[in-house]
């Protein structure tokens, strides 16, 4: 919001308030909203001050799309299905259980036509998303138990988020929604038999493997997480032209770099754990993933039919991953 007094008003200053899902400072996820702050401030010259706040000192973690919304915070930095309460669409633009990689989502986003379904889904809220990057392929998560059969999902209770939450539930396990920060406790007093968080080098951040033996993979549930910034409209309205393109190619900046940065950390994380935290890196087996992806295809048909929003953006996502993906069969996939 603009300064209304003082010399700052002369020199056109703003001041933001960006409040965001993660604990203050947090390795990885955290860096997102940080380096955006870091970039307008530098390239707007001290313009533009953005403040960022963890969860908790404003708002809790899953009141910031609310929080934004109401013009409490002029800027907000979560996941999008964390509101799927609120708008069933939002999924696809996180992530989808065997959905599309980083790389193929950022460009479903940006050249395929999702972000302006993105927009057209949180118009309403009076909410500008931007993708607010991206952990790359997660790992399927932390279990205080062998899984070597479906068997071994009935009734475990997972801490898993998003559509996922609801294809763990469908293949017979329960699903547990809680923040970040309520992870480690959960986990290590057996309120939760496992979590999934994102990957070796945020998930050592955690202290992950201190709480829980198994580490598995693949992250069939989010091939590649796509963050978000959230910007409230009156806000983003409210700055000069040259101001809210400093914003908009910031936030592309901090998307890629998270990438960058997972993908550099990740391996020596997981070195780090196995090596010296004796920690047991296992495989799901085939049999599960199958019966996972089962139930994926049913959730999904009834998310689609359920909400006319979803069943849109679905439509572009598909036809957008179905190209992709038979394009990086004999490119990534075939060399790799």
């Amino acid at each position: 919001h603009a300064v209304a007094a003082g010399p700052e008003a002369v020199q056109g200053q703003y001041h933001w308030k960006l409040v965001t899902t993660w604990p203050k400072n947090f390795p990885g996820l955290g860096s997102g909203a940080e380096n955006l702050a870091r970039y307008v401030d530098e390239m707007s010259a001290g313009r533009l001050k953005i403040h960022v706040y963890g969860a908790g000192e404003i708002v809790p973690a899953f009141e910031v799309f609310d929080a934004v919304s109401q013009g409490v915070a002029d800027a907000g930095h979560g996941a999008a299905y964390y509101w799927k309460g609120k708008i069933p669409a939002s999924v696809f633009f996180t992530t989808i259980p065997f959905g599309m990689t980083a790389q193929e989502s950022n460009a479903w986003l940006h050249y395929g036509g999702g972000l302006a379904l993105w927009q057209e889904a949180y118009a309403p809220f009076n909410l500008i998303p931007l993708a607010g990057g991206s952990s790359g392929v997660q790992m399927a998560g932390w279990f205080n138990r062998e899984i070597n059969s479906i068997a071994d999902l009935q009734g475990l209770k997972m801490r898993i988020p998003g559509l996922a939450g609801d294809v763990f539930a469908e293949a017979g396990g329960t699903a547990v929604r809680i923040s970040g920060g309520e992870i480690y406790t959960s986990l290590q007093t057996g309120v939760i038999d496992a979590a999934e968080w994102v990957g070796p080098y945020n998930d050592l951040a955690l202290g992950m493997h201190e709480v829980a033996k198994y580490y598995y993979y693949p992250g069939w549930h989010e091939p590649g997480s796509m963050l978000e910034f959230i910007i409230n409209k009156d806000s983003f309205n409210a700055l000069p032209p040259d101001l809210q393109a400093i914003v908009t190619y910031a936030a592309r900046a901090a998307n890629q770099d998270m990438l960058d940065e997972f993908t550099a950390r990740n391996n020596a994380a997981l070195q780090d754990m196995v090596s010296n935290h004796g920690v047991q890196l296992r495989r799901l087996p085939d049999d599960v993933l199958l019966a996972l992806y089962r139930a994926d295809q049913k959730v999904m048909q009834q998310l689609v039919a359920s909400d006319p929003m979803a069943a849109k953006v679905n439509a572009s996502y598909q036809k957008f991953y179905a190209g992709v993906r038979a394009y990086h069969h004999i490119s990534e996939q075939a060399y790799i």
